[in-house]
């Protein structure tokens, strides 16, 4: 367990600079391709409003993200000039800020707060979807899931930022 007055736990705790949500899909029918939305409602109980998913599977995956950053990466990985974000499967994409290492941690994300669950591993229809080699492209690239703490909309062009727990 680290110290919270070490050094370490200071800098893990610093407000980093806010990111931006740039893409936002849903997914309306299963194995269907994920339509971009300029704006979504999340749940707390259902998840994202109009995906498929909504008030199915885990709790622990209402939310996918992915840093635009990494569809760089992984278009880079793959010899293309660009990734479509649908193209992952990911529900949100966010500029300028790092999703990893954030397990447990809680981001405000327009009007909703979501926890961050842990990493988003790819599955093998990225195989399908970018031919050989698509799944080890993505593999340590994949974003995070999380699960919504409180509701509210998110539209595109609005923050998303770590939420700094209170110190007794």
């Amino acid at each position: 367990m680290l110290n919270p007055s070490s050094p370490l736990a200071a800098l893990l705790d610093a407000p980093a600079r806010p990111g931006v949500v740039r893409w936002i899909g849903v997914r309306p029918q299963r194995r269907l391709p994920l339509v971009a939305v300029p704006e979504v409602a999340l749940d707390p109980q259902l998840g994202l409003d109009g995906d498929h998913y909504a008030g199915r599977g885990s709790r622990n995956r209402q939310v996918t993200l992915i840093a635009a950053e990494q569809l760089v990466a992984i278009a880079s990985y793959l010899g293309l000039d660009r990734i479509e974000p649908g193209r992952l499967r990911r529900n949100l994409v966010v500029a300028g800020f790092n999703l990893h290492g954030l397990k447990g941690h809680a981001l405000r994300v327009g009007d909703a707060v979501l926890e961050v669950t842990g990493d988003c591993h790819p599955c093998s229809r990225m195989e399908a979807e970018f031919g050989p080699g698509g799944y080890n492209a993505v593999r340590g690239h994949g974003g995070v899931t999380a699960r919504i703490l409180a509701g509210g909309m998110v539209r595109l062009g609005d923050a998303l930022s770590r939420v700094i727990p209170m110190r007794a």
